[in-house]
């Protein structure tokens, strides 16, 4: 897979010095002996509290060093990625935060930073130093293990130990709240790829359809595989896991983080289905969605959830410097202001019958959508290959409408068009063709004659929208249409329709619209939005000469 990197060997380093140049001047310092002991620290400390070390391997940032600063942690300690930090390291920053009130040390569940977090504890006590360390062990994938992984529960601890440091509570009493916090977390992650590490080959283990449940934060395989499904599904498969190592009665906060490469859009939606399902019951305070501790660019999500009493509450919602932190949040149900009613001429309409004008408009809805796959084909070799999909919702949502429109009253007619393409059509196209419609309807009523006013919706279209003839677009066989129509009747407006849309056809570049993106020649692929204009006219013709 692909990175953003210099060398692996510096790619650590120059990410932590990305991070103090931009974390804001006078926040966080790194220690001297940089790069081999990379620890990030607050630059304020005084040594008067309680100091907070935690760390581990890189490549799960924001974590650690993202979490340094006032309320959270004061240093971090950075390995290489996905290796724990040396003794040395450790050491180095117990000595330089550590005054008399001694040193909390958080550590994740994993024999490497258990093993040299420990030696330093132990060398630092030697040295007089008050330390305490708290393991947090808080992954339930693996129900048997004796030794549980600690993952992303693990910055929950980061919080309570934090607030309790800053608010000026002694040792004993931080440890304790942390240990009995880290004995209270659940988490369980799930993905649908491994993790690629930048500057190793890679080759991802997973299937096209499927993915892992409780894989671990550095890539290690989950308990089991699983089919990729909807959202709803995976997570009442996660909500039942976490479900068994919950108190039915307690209230809980949830975190909600994102393994590297979850779109926001995705981990919205996750968000959701955690909160709908039953799980979501018992959560009281969320943290997330979004890239707390990841695993580099692993595309998972894990759910991390903490029984909750009035301190531990307390500590969650408070304020902390550290910016990577995401404020814990009453889980609230999404409010719904009432809508404004319409004014005017939509909000008129009154469903009423005309026979001739149901026959087109059902006649060319139903042209339209038998050409969904032609104008989607036409669509893929010149932009996103939607159009004819995009068309045909169009036209379904007029047909399911119909007999509420006022098909009598030619203008209503227009206007209650254009009101159902732009809420039923997506993209521009949806917008575009309400334009035309509502400006048409205005015209029409003003006096003008149908011809004129699709003219005057025309002229309102192309201004809004920028696209004029030539530009390789609708306007291309819309335009030559209309002002035939205007001329000659309708027999040769779908004439000039088709032969607009051919002229596409020889066009080698779109000037407007989203085939104006594509850097590749198009002659000889006519413009979809133009032959579906084309074949309105056609089939609209067709009713004429039927007649």
């Amino acid at each position: 897979m692909k990175h953003f990197f210099n060398r692996r060997e510096t790619i650590v380093t120059e990410a932590l010095d990305g991070l103090l140049r931009t974390i804001g001047s006078g926040e966080l310092a790194r220690l001297d002996g940089y790069p081999e002991l990379k620890v990030v620290l607050r630059a304020d400390w005084d040594k008067s509290k309680v100091s907070v070390v935690s760390g581990g391997g890189a490549g799960h940032e924001p974590s650690h060093a993202g979490f340094v600063g006032k309320g959270m942690l004061t240093a971090a300690v950075s390995g290489e990625i996905f290796a724990s930090p040396s003794v040395e390291a450790v050491l180095a920053a117990i000595r330089t935060v550590t005054g008399p009130a001694g040193c909390l040390l958080i550590v994740k569940n994993y024999t490497g930073d258990r093993l040299n977090f420990g030696l330093a504890a132990e060398k630092a006590r030697a040295e007089g130093f008050r330390v305490e360390m708290v393991i947090v062990a808080d992954d339930i994938a693996l129900p048997d293990i004796a030794q549980p992984r600690g993952v992303a529960g693990t910055l929950f601890v980061h919080k309570i130990a934090g607030h309790l440091s800053e608010a000026g509570h002694d040792l004993a009493t931080v440890a304790t709240a942390a240990r009995a916090a880290a004995k209270d977390i659940a988490s369980l992650g799930m993905s649908l790829s491994s993790c690629s590490i930048p500057g190793q080959p890679h080759e991802d283990r997973f299937g096209a359809d499927d993915g892992e449940l409780g894989l671990g934060i550095h890539g290690e395989p989950g308990v089991e595989r699983i089919a990729v499904q909807s959202a709803d599904r995976l997570m009442a498969i996660m909500a039942k896991r976490l479900a068994v190592r919950l108190d039915p009665n307690a209230s809980y906060a949830l975190l909600i983080n994102n393994l590297g490469s979850v779109p926001p859009l995705e981990m919205s939606v996750i968000a959701n289905a955690v909160l709908a399902s039953p799980l979501g019951k018992a959560v009281k305070l969320t943290v997330g969605p979004g890239p707390l501790m990841t695993a580099l660019n692993m595309n998972g999500f894990s759910l991390s959830l903490i029984r909750l009493d009035a301190a531990r509450e307390t500590a969650l919602l408070a304020p902390v410097g550290p910016h990577a932190w995401m404020p814990a949040k009453p889980v609230a149900a999404p409010a719904i202001v009432p809508m404004a009613k319409a004014a005017g001429q939509s909000a008129a309409y009154k469903a009423s019958q005309d026979a001739g004008t149901r026959r087109v408009i059902v006649t060319v809805c139903e042209r339209l959508i038998s050409l969904e796959a032609t104008l989607n084909g036409l669509d893929a070799k010149a932009g996103d290959g939607d159009t004819g999909s995009t068309v045909a919702t169009g036209a379904r949502s007029i047909l399911e409408r119909l007999d509420t429109l006022p098909l009598a009253e030619p203008g209503a007619t227009l206007g209650a068009i254009g009101d159902v393409l732009s809420a039923s059509m997506g993209g521009s196209s949806g917008v575009l063709l309400s334009i035309f419609f509502t400006a048409a309807a205005q015209a029409l009523d003003g006096g003008a004659d149908v011809a004129k006013a699709l003219l005057a919706g025309l002229e309102r279209m192309t201004f809004y929208g920028g696209a004029q003839l030539g530009d390789r677009t609708m306007v291309d066989a819309l335009e030559p249409a209309l002002k035939a129509l205007d001329a000659s009747g309708l027999e040769e407006a779908a004439a000039a329709a088709r032969r607009g849309a051919e002229a596409t056809a020889a066009m080698e570049k779109a000037k407007a619209g989203r085939s104006a993106y594509v850097g590749t020649k198009l002659q000889g692929v006519a413009d979809p939005g133009a032959h579906a204009v084309a074949q309105v006219f056609a089939a609209a013709a067709t009713l004429l000469v039927a007649a």
